[in-house]
């Protein structure tokens, strides 16, 4: 079946184009708005084999797809055209009725998975560029002193140097604000004449802006400032385009925009998202830190269980934050845990089923989580369908979660645990890491062969 057939299938059981006021997606997921969710026919999605799961959370229908939901995504834009897809005003609908929604806890979440989803290709290629120059600079195959080697180290750590303007930019596509003077917002953070005022004594630097006390900021790296900055500017931004009449906007709207959100921003939002930010981290990693074992076995065991209620985006831009501040996160090893939790529970369905579809599906989404550390095809397609193999995923990740912990292992990137992306998880703890995956995957697979499950369920 094609893209095409496959959008026009899901379409036609979502009540039709007309049903559908936004479509966006993740990672995996087709996510919709729709109009009235009774005109879904969920059963019928649920048992197309292009479709691995249909959930309705955070006030949105989400159609899990896979790993090349991307290309599903633009073969529904070319049919939707611009009419629902791909507008500004839109994706502040969006925005508005999630914040809204019966569940607002869901709707911040899928709120923070707008602002980082975009990010994640560039955070996970340039995890592993600095990771194999790592690797290089150890074996002795580049100086860190050559000009090959500073290039490459520019180009692996430029997406955390410039995170604010980069976050700028989703974030306002998100909050349906002008994204590109959202970005002049970030920029101006991180503008030499502003880092200039810190001087040698760096944050907690202190100067005035009209007489007010200001408490200075190396903002570079930082999330949690710009993400308030730019939700603020949203409002602002529609305030302003409703009484400042349409010929005087072009001007005016972002001159005033300038002038009160980056002062408020320094003055107000910026030390206290780097405090706050500071603080949630410090608490995370200091639990780690002093029972690593419990901690390790709690979210590697528990991980899976957020990705399905798409709660891990609560904890990811901690993750982002700590590797970007101090180099380094013990988060993403623990994360990594549990998806060779689920890996090898997928690979005890492989050994264990006699349905031949159900292998060859099987194996598809153990590639998945083997090349590009995703996931959602093996929880939804194997183990929430097999229901005792999620389980067994669950065992084996709090298993090599604990044992990580409990060494204390490091990654020096944010990224998807797979094979593809251990040179970012290079440095003195490699070898724990490695052994915490082995523990991962051998007791998912064992615990579900011989668990097993109901094949008359497949």
């Amino acid at each position: 079946m094609t893209y095409e057939e496959l959008i026009l299938f899901i379409l036609e059981h979502l009540g039709g184009r007309e049903n559908i006021n936004q479509s966006t997606h993740c990672a995996t997921r087709l996510r919709f708005q729709l109009k009235d969710k009774s005109l879904a026919d969920t059963a019928a999605l649920e048992n197309h084999d292009g479709i691995l799961s249909v959930m309705d959370s955070g006030g949105q229908y989400q159609i899990i797809i896979g790993t090349h939901v991307d290309k599903v995504y633009r073969e529904l834009e070319t049919i939707l055209g611009a009419s629902v897809n791909s507008s500004i005003s839109l994706e502040d609908q969006q925005t508005k009725a999630q914040l809204k929604s019966k569940n607002p806890i869901a709707g911040f979440f899928n709120v923070i998975s707008g602002i980082f989803t975009p990010l994640l290709p560039a955070l996970a290629g340039s995890g592993i560029l600095r990771g194999l120059l790592m690797l290089a600079e150890q074996f002795g195959l580049i100086s860190v002193d050559s000009g090959t080697y500073g290039i490459l180290s520019a180009a692996s750590l430029a997406v955390f140097y410039f995170l604010p303007i980069e976050l700028a930019f989703t974030a306002a596509r998100k909050f349906g604000a002008n994204p590109y003077i959202a970005m002049v917002i970030g920029g101006a953070l991180m503008h030499p004449d502003f880092t200039h005022l810190m001087g040698d004594i760096g944050n907690g630097a202190t100067t005035t802006f009209l007489g007010i006390p200001v408490v200075l900021m190396n903002y570079g790296s930082t999330v949690i400032p710009i993400i308030l900055a730019i939700w603020i500017y949203s409002y602002l931004e529609r305030f302003l385009e409703k009484w400042i009449p349409t010929a005087l906007q072009l001007i005016f709207v972002p001159l005033i925009g300038l002038i009160l959100i980056v002062p408020l921003t320094v003055i107000v939002f910026g030390p206290f998202g780097v405090y706050a930010g500071e603080w949630i981290a410090g608490t995370i990693n200091r639990l780690i830190q002093s029972n690593g074992l419990i901690a390790g076995a709690l979210i590697g065991g528990i991980w899976n269980v957020f990705v399905v209620f798409g709660l891990q985006w609560a904890v990811n831009p901690i993750m982002i934050s700590n590797i970007s501040t101090i180099g380094f996160d013990k988060i993403v090893p623990l994360t990594a845990a549990a998806n060779f939790g689920q890996a090898g529970a997928t690979f005890g369905v492989i050994l264990k089923t006699k349905n031949p579809k159900m292998r060859s599906f099987a194996t598809s989404a153990l590639l998945s989580i083997f090349f590009a550390g995703i996931t959602e095809p093996a929880i939804y397609g194997v183990g929430i369908k097999l229901k005792k193999p999620f389980i067994a995923s669950i065992i084996g990740g709090a298993a090599g979660g604990a044992y990580m912990g409990a060494n204390q292992v490091i990654a020096n990137a944010f990224v998807f645990g797979g094979l593809t992306t251990i040179p970012a998880f290079i440095g003195p703890t490699l070898a724990h890491y490695l052994i915490g995956l082995a523990i991962c995957f051998t007791v998912s697979a064992i615990a579900t062969y011989l668990m097993g499950f109901e094949e008359d369920v497949i």
